[in-house]
């Protein structure tokens, strides 16, 4: 199955999440959390217990001034700490997300979209998520990307124009999901 293609069924994800409406967000969220901090605490592991262990045997070598092992450290050190700061921004972001402002009507975080390219009239079915959940196999697409932007607050049968690093493609909105649908809650 092609990615983005109607048959690739995003559809049936909803059948493993079945609920409330912040239970389906609350998982996808929950999901991209547990990953960021699986890699927090095993950058946490590194920083505060084994690149100290690396410094403390370098020091033991003798001058620090031409020693590689502790110039390499000092330095994985330092990329540790602002892969950490990064992370632990993301995921005080990802925490921010009030779902219930997604809109009912037009296409948001959560919606499955379908558009016709009018020029090709080849029909692709999206999913928006957040960038942390992207899973191209699956259909998803970022809301962050230009065209996650470009379909962002527009209604069925709009037509949106998105400038894609080939050109530019003209594409209909021709049916929307929004997630509050898929969980009849709209």
């Amino acid at each position: 199955m092609a990615p983005g293609r109607p048959d690739a069924r995003p559809d049936r994800r909803l059948l493993l999440f079945p609920g409330t409406l912040p239970r389906y967000n609350g998982r996808m969220i929950e999901e991209v959390r547990e990953k960021l901090s699986a890699e927090i605490q095993a950058l946490n592991h590194e920083l505060h217990v084994v690149l100290p262990e690396a410094l403390r045997r370098a020091r033991e070598l003798g001058d620090l001034r031409e020693n590689g092992d502790y110039q390499a450290a000092v330095e994985r050190q330092g990329q540790v700490q602002a892969r950490l700061n990064h992370l632990r921004d993301r995921l005080s972001k990802i925490s921010a997300i009030d779902f219930t402002k997604v809109p009912k009507d037009r296409v948001g975080l959560g919606s499955i979209v379908t558009v016709v390219d009018q020029s090709t009239k080849d029909r692709e079915v999206f999913e928006l998520v957040i960038p942390d959940a992207m899973d191209l196999d699956a259909g998803h697409i970022s809301a962050l990307s230009p065209l996650g932007r470009a379909l962002l607050n527009h209604k069925v049968g709009a037509k949106v124009k998105v400038q894609l690093p080939f050109g530019e493609r003209v594409l209909k909105i021709e049916r929307l999901r929004t997630v509050h649908e898929q969980l009849g809650e709209g």
